[in-house]
């Protein structure tokens, strides 16, 4: 257990991640950092710091210096532009990428400087190595994400962890790759897509939620679509690994890279559908499909950009044998949903009252 005065930083705290991995801090003196606090009823310091920002660097060094931080957790990305309200691609790549360059320059410059902070844990994402992986990808495959602003930005600043890990002196670096974050507490659009819920916020989004209406998810003819194969990985599970590498995990200088998911196998877009009770609808080809999107987008009705196309009508799962290995006989202690239970888990607010035998139902092989 770590002692009362070891502090840890997060950033992007106020997020979905953020907000799941506080709590398990017990025993932490936390700093939070957001543009906005966390929405929590437990103790924690807040710092406002907008990370996009060139000052946001002297800011985080001075933070940094000031706590004596042993920690950072660096949760703060953009990875939805309709909900976070930050539409512009050049200003998401400042908070993401740059972000993360500056936050690493921070610690460089304190460690230099007598500072101790001793572990960086960073979650980039399975979408680094792009779509259309020919089969589960250890950690050394090529990272090729491309035409999705997020995937890209995760790339990018996956990139930039690498470069910088050097530089951090004595400092442990654990770069996690999730896979799709899923979970009754979950917003994004690869969940959205199954949920069927026009969640834009143009004036035709609004119309439709008003009226209680559904977007069916959109694929290109061919049954080969339906059968794409997709792994989740419940968003308490990754804040979990997280806390555990806080409190557990002894800290050698240099990068750890883990991909994660959730236990079991690799799921069919027809039984994630099934799941969810989705409607889905098929177009000619992925042309048309992006077409569909492009409307859709523009419209102001969904929040799935266009270019997320080839990330949802290819595969792209990772065989997360290292990770096993990692945590041995602490494995399912830490990733306790399989990839099954935690996607039925996004749909249990969707089902009302029968949420829970809906689940159950869920998660049973299918037939």
């Amino acid at each position: 257990m770590p002692e009362v005065e070891q502090t840890v930083i997060v950033t992007g705290a106020a997020g979905n991640l953020g907000t799941r991995l506080l709590p398990m801090l017990e025993g932490f003196r936390i700093v939070a950092v957001d543009r906005v606090p966390p929405p929590l009823n437990i103790p924690f310091r807040f710092e406002q710091v907008d990370l996009g920002r060139e000052e946001s660097c002297r800011h985080m060094t001075d933070l940094l210096r000031d706590t004596g931080a042993s920690a950072v957790v660096h949760l703060a990305f953009v990875i939805d532009p309709v909900r976070t309200g930050v539409l512009q691609e050049r200003r998401m790549w400042q908070i993401n990428v740059a972000g993360t360059a500056r936050v690493m320059e921070a610690i460089s410059v304190v460690n230099r400087s007598g500072g101790q902070v001793k572990k960086l844990i960073y979650p980039s994402s399975v979408s680094v190595y792009g779509p259309n992986l020919p089969a589960p990808v250890a950690e050394d495959y090529p990272l090729g994400a491309h035409t999705l602003p997020y995937a890209v930005h995760k790339r990018e600043a996956d990139q930039v962890v690498q470069a910088r890990a050097s530089t951090l002196g004595d400092c442990s670096i654990y770069l996690l790759r999730p896979n799709i974050f899923a979970g009754a507490s979950m917003e994004n659009y690869l969940i959205d897509i199954l949920r069927n819920r026009p969640y834009g916020r143009g004036w035709l989004g609004r119309r439709l939620r008003q009226k209680g209406k559904r977007l069916p998810a959109i694929l290109p003819f061919g049954d080969k679509y339906m059968e794409t194969k997709f792994q989740y990985v419940h968003v308490d599970d990754v804040a979990r690994l997280m806390a555990y590498l806080l409190r557990h995990m002894p800290s050698p200088p240099g990068l750890v890279v883990l991909n994660v998911a959730g236990r079991g196998d690799s799921l069919s877009f027809r039984r994630c559908a099934e799941i969810a009770g989705a409607k889905v609808v098929k177009v000619p080809g992925k042309l048309v499909c992006r077409l569909a999107l492009e409307v859709g987008w523009k419209l102001g009705a969904a929040c799935v950009p266009p270019q997320a196309v080839p990330y949802f009508t290819g595969s792209y799962t990772m065989d997360t044998s290292r990770l096993r290995k990692f945590l041995g006989n602490d494995y399912e202690d830490v990733i306790r949903y399989t990839v099954e239970e935690a996607l039925a888990d996004s749909f249990v607010k969707e089902q009302g009252p029968n949420a829970s035998a809906h689940a159950a139902q869920a998660v049973s092989p299918a037939g």
